[in-house]
């Protein structure tokens, strides 16, 4: 029956629903699709029936309630010097054989630019607490990498996706304030909190896309719902929860050769020491911007300190937007004497791993390895 049910993301009902599925769904929800129901005007079962077809279809890749991340672990942006003929190597093993790694991307510049030597862009975290630079090491001794660079937020200004719902976004769409920045402290959890996390922050199944999504969850913390929930809701309170999300598979095309997006573009602007904070609340309120921080890049790249990342299935329109926030940083009397764009080449994207359970059985597994493995 499932054959039958539109599963392109370009469909109608079906783009109804990820306009709101996608990222509008913030913080926990004991009944999300129907919060989605409610929002897209599309009837529950519906909304069930498209989200569970387009997850086997592949074309939603993932369906889980995120985290925020920089409040439960340690992490950076990291740019990895590798060499050329390791490079798709090093890439496989960073997003098969380290849980902590995230996005996985290989970069590219127009032209020769600081920095455009390190191909190879990752995001990590590790349990708070703990250097991120332990980690960094030990896979720079695994894959053979010759340098790379640790980039810390220092504050979050964007963090989201909504890829449907920017497609018809204006040039210089903007909020009507400065986006507020978001600080990366680690907020402390009980182990019961822990125990509700882990289980809440996994993927759905087709078979959990239904009306309670979180019983099973509840069985594998071992409490009942209206317990889970409630620790939930605490967890969402603390600032440690996202939002409920359904992932679009945005950059291989579907089955029927469709494709989400075909370009994303890592922007890097140097902004004057000082005002790091405005200028990235400038940046971040262009609604067009998925993500928005405040790093560090050093010498290596120029000391840009503010970078965010556009996606979008026109090149052109891509650097457009991007002229636009150039534009009105000059307006708003934030001065960028040099900036830069890192396309995104092959790419995949998972979850970042923060338990330290299994921080710590990956680390005995690997630590009398001599490297390279690659």
């Amino acid at each position: 029956m499932s054959a039958l049910v539109p599963v392109e993301h370009t469909e109608e009902i079906n783009a109804r629903i990820l306009a709101v599925s996608e990222d509008r769904i913030r913080g926990f929800m004991r009944h999300p699709f129907q919060a989605i129901a409610e929002q897209s005007g599309v009837p529950f079962d519906t909304v069930v029936e498209r989200i569970r077809a387009m997850l086997k279809a592949g074309v939603i890749r993932r369906v889980r309630q995120t985290l925020l991340a920089n409040k439960l672990a340690d992490g950076a942006l990291v740019a990895w010097k590798v060499p050329a003929d390791k490079l798709d190597a090093a890439f496989e093993f960073m997003f098969k054989e380290d849980p902590f790694s995230g996005h996985v991307v290989i970069r590219s510049t127009d032209r020769e630019v600081s920095g455009s030597d390190y191909r190879l862009w990752t995001t990590l975290k590790v349990p708070a607490g703990t250097p991120v630079s332990d980690h960094a090491e030990v896979l720079k001794r695994l894959v053979g990498a010759e340098e790379y660079l640790l980039m810390e937020a220092k504050g979050i200004f964007a963090l989201g996706v909504g890829h449907v719902r920017r497609k018809t976004m204006e040039i210089g769409e903007r909020a009507d304030e400065p986006a507020k920045m978001m600080t990366t402290e680690a907020t402390p959890l009980t182990e019961e909190e822990w125990k509700v996390l882990i289980a809440l922050k996994g993927e759905l199944s087709p078979d959990e896309v239904c009306a309670e999504p979180w019983a099973g969850r509840a069985q594998q913390a071992g409490v009942t719902l209206e317990h889970f929930c409630e620790v939930a809701e605490r967890l969402d309170k603390k600032g440690v929860l996202g939002r409920f999300s359904t992932f679009l598979e945005h950059v291989k095309p579907s089955q029927a050769g469709v494709r989400v997006t075909r370009f994303n573009g890592l922007f890097h602007w140097r902004v004057p020491k000082g005002m790091e904070e405005r200028g990235g609340g400038e940046v971040g309120r262009h609604t067009i911007m998925t993500h928005c921080y405040w790093r560090e890049g050093g010498p290596r790249f120029g000391n840009v300190n503010i970078m965010g990342v556009v996606h979008g299935s026109d090149r052109d329109l891509v650097l457009q937007h991007k002229a636009a926030i150039d534009k009105h940083l000059a307006e708003a009397g934030i001065p960028c004497d040099y900036t830069n764009v890192f396309w995104g080449g092959r790419s995949e994207i998972k979850p970042s791993e923060i338990d330290p359970k299994i921080y710590r059985e990956w680390h005995a597994k690997w630590k009398d390895v001599a490297g390279p493995v690659i």
